[in-house]
């Protein structure tokens, strides 16, 4: 990809429906910036970010029945496409559960995290070959991952109920300190036991965990960084005015 291949792709705004958290936000952004095609600040892609915080907690909707963030998720949406944005992305996960009622209140596309994160995996795997995932309670209670990779045929390999609560006690320390420590041992202690168990590739299917990872040098088993996936499928729409078929595929409802 090229800016030659098409001069106007700086120009199309992208919209960032974020804050979920904060540092999964940036982190985001940042990976925008270093894999956009730019010789100079003008080739970047005009970027919105809408970042609210006080969008209820995705988990504790899925799990807890707590407050449900449609209409939080739905309001950002409209402000992006109000503002001007050509697409939406979306750097969170869980949020994916919601993403019909997103998609219902705008115009504009919205990327599919999921759909782009299961292919880049397909496309890493050995034949016969096993996905770990990691991600939240949400995510793994909405099925998020297994109902797209069923889609593909390929069973996805769960944390069992301890490594599971380990993962999220991790991603808990990141949303409070990006930079924790005993975040990144217990989400690099994950990684391995699910290679222990099998996995051939391990999803980071939340975006804080890329965070924690980020100078994880020694894991036994590639990684696949979600939060990768989506800035690629942004920066591939706004040169090529597209996406891959999977990100903008109409999401299926999850079920719990």
């Amino acid at each position: 990809m090229t800016l030659a291949a098409d001069p106007e792709g700086a120009r199309r705004v992208v919209g960032v429906l974020g804050g979920m958290g904060p540092a999964a936000t940036a982190d985001f952004y940042g990976k925008i910036v270093q894999i956009t095609p730019a010789e100079r600040d003008q080739d970047h892609l005009r970027t919105l970010i809408w970042s609210d915080p006080t969008i209820p907690d995705r988990t504790g909707a899925l799990v807890d029945r707590g407050p449900h963030p449609g209409r939080q998720l739905a309001d950002g949406a409209r402000i992006l496409e109000n503002s001007g944005a050509h697409v939406i992305a979306v750097p969170c996960n869980t949020a994916h559960a919601f993403l019909p009622e997103i998609r219902a209140a705008v115009d504009v596309p919205v990327l599919d995290m999921i759909a782009a994160t299961r292919d880049r995996a397909l496309g890493m795997l050995q034949a016969g070959g096993s996905v770990g995932i990691l991600a939240t309670h949400g995510t793994i209670r909405a099925r998020l991952y297994e109902q797209a990779f069923a889609e593909r045929g390929v069973a996805v390999m769960l944390p069992d109920e301890r490594l599971q609560s380990n993962v999220m006690d991790a991603i808990r320390l990141v949303k409070k300190q990006p930079q924790d420590a005993e975040a990144t041992r217990l989400l690099e202690q994950a990684v391995t036991e699910l290679s222990q168990s099998g996995a051939g590739v391990v999803i980071a299917g939340c975006t804080e965990i890329p965070v924690a990872l980020a100078g994880s040098a020694h894991l036994e088993v590639p990684l696949i960084d979600s939060t990768d996936v989506l800035a690629h499928a942004v920066v591939d729409w706004a040169f090529s005015g597209s996406a891959h078929p999977a990100t903008m595929k109409e999401q299926r409802a999850w079920s719990v």
